[in-house]
């Protein structure tokens, strides 16, 4: 029975099977359970080259085929996987991996501060708003999403272990990057948002939905904090590298037993 509403995207069915399976294009093929799910640039491919990942499949889209890499860490395989940008391509992609087996997903990239917050700063979302349209064909519509409280104990744990500040955080999530408008940004603000990405909330709806456990941690890139003055700084390229390796170091430990 289809939840209805005068507002489609409120509207939601969560007894009918789907037309299309997550893993219709791969139904044979069996991954890893953990997964590095990356927004991180031309470092994932460099380092699935110099660590001599196997390509275990490919995603294929009209637009772009992402590499499936599976990547041995201290003799444990591993997915690794560089996902395109945005909500509705992101969570497609998560949601193929989790029907092929991947159940411990770790994410990362950069998000924007919407606080004053220096660049390349480690951030935990611990809550996300849910400010774009994909997580609500996987979860009832609700205004925010809590994420899972066993992956940001394993994420705080990593950081705290390697000495490295970080900050908790509620996060919002847009599908609307060049529509972030000023007055939008203070009302994040003051309702508690410090960072906003674009990502995270349908992310974690979708591997909720699918039973998969799911974590993210960010780094900071560039600033809406003047919304009258613009910050595009660095976007947290400085990051990418390290971030690459501190998931590899969080998923080693992330085990729900």
């Amino acid at each position: 029975m289809i939840i209805k509403n005068e507002i489609p995207i409120l509207e939601y069915d969560d007894f009918s099977k789907e037309v299309i399976a997550p893993n219709h294009d791969s139904k044979d093929l069996v991954l890893p359970e953990k997964c590095l799910f990356a927004f991180l640039g031309d470092v994932v491919d460099k380092y699935a080259a110099a660590h001599k990942a196997t390509v275990a499949d490919e995603f294929i889209t009209v637009s772009k085929v992402v590499k499936i890499y599976i990547v041995n860490i201290d003799g444990e395989d591993m997915c690794l996987v560089q996902s395109p940008i945005g909500a509705p391509a992101s969570t497609s992609l998560v949601d193929a991996l989790i029907s092929c087996g991947c159940k411990k997903v770790i994410a990362t990239g950069s998000c924007g501060v919407l606080t004053e917050m220096p660049e390349n700063a480690f951030i935990v979302p611990t809550k996300a708003l849910r400010d774009e349209g994909t997580s609500y064909h996987y979860l009832p519509a609700s205004r925010y999403i809590e994420m899972d409280s066993k992956p940001i104990e394993v994420i705080e744990k990593c950081f705290t272990d390697h000495n490295l500040p970080f900050q908790t955080c509620t996060t919002w999530t847009t599908d609307g990057f060049f529509r972030e408008t000023k007055d939008m940004v203070e009302y994040r603000k003051e309702e508690g948002c410090s960072v906003v990405e674009m990502e995270c909330s349908a992310l974690a709806a979708c591997c909720r939905k699918r039973g998969a456990s799911f974590g993210q941690f960010l780094f900071t890139a560039d600033s809406l904090a003047n919304v009258h003055d613009y910050d595009a700084r660095e976007f947290g390229t400085d990051s990418h590298e390290k971030a690459l390796l501190l998931g590899f170091d969080i998923l080693k430990n992330f085990n729900l037993t």
